[in-house]
């Protein structure tokens, strides 16, 4: 293990509240789904170790409530992001409708205090519409609008996508700061 390295990475997911940001970090995290919502209250963050090769990536998931009433706090939790995971619900209802148009919002917020850091959107919910329905032409033209790393459809209760998801964006960090490390 001599030439092991580890690396440490703070991710901010951020998203309208009653998204599916806690559920997706939790089928990710510890393979488990809740149904019954819990709002989270400020940020809650969730420890994960990954290993790539011979080298540890020691992930920091911070979970950062979708409610208003917490837009105070939201420059306190992205400090020191190195990535970010903007999720929207694919459920056709004012939720799922809002919290699309809200990426921007959300998208804005975070280039305002992380800079230039990697986004990745995650459109979830999937099991609950009818996935020939999508408009991922839609979800695309956000995408390239913003120049995101790209998007996921992804489901929290079912896992569709979301181990890919996750997965994409901590290689892609991992890549990027192996490259750097070796630089130095």
């Amino acid at each position: 293990m001599s030439n092991s390295k580890e690396f440490g990475f703070k991710i901010s997911i951020i998203g309208d509240g009653g998204v599916g940001k806690t559920s997706l970090i939790k089928k990710f995290t510890k393979g488990t789904f809740e149904k019954d919502y819990v709002k989270t209250i400020g940020a809650q963050f969730s420890r994960y170790d990954k290993e790539i090769g011979r080298d540890v990536i020691n992930l920091i998931f911070w979970d950062i409530a979708g409610q208003d009433d917490f837009n105070f706090l939201h420059p306190l939790f992205y400090k020191e992001s190195r990535a970010g995971i903007i999720v929207c619900s694919l459920e056709e209802n004012d939720l799922g409708k809002d919290s699309f148009i809200h990426i921007r919002n959300w998208y804005n917020e975070l280039k305002k205090y992380c800079s230039d850091i990697p986004v990745v959107l995650f459109a979830n919910k999937v099991d609950l519409v009818d996935e020939n329905n999508l408009n991922e032409r839609e979800i695309q033209d956000i995408v390239d609008e913003y120049n995101f790393l790209g998007y996921y459809i992804t489901s929290a209760k079912t896992g569709q996508g979301v181990i890919d998801a996750f997965n994409t964006l901590i290689e892609t960090l991992y890549y990027k700061f192996k490259e750097l490390s070796l630089q130095k």
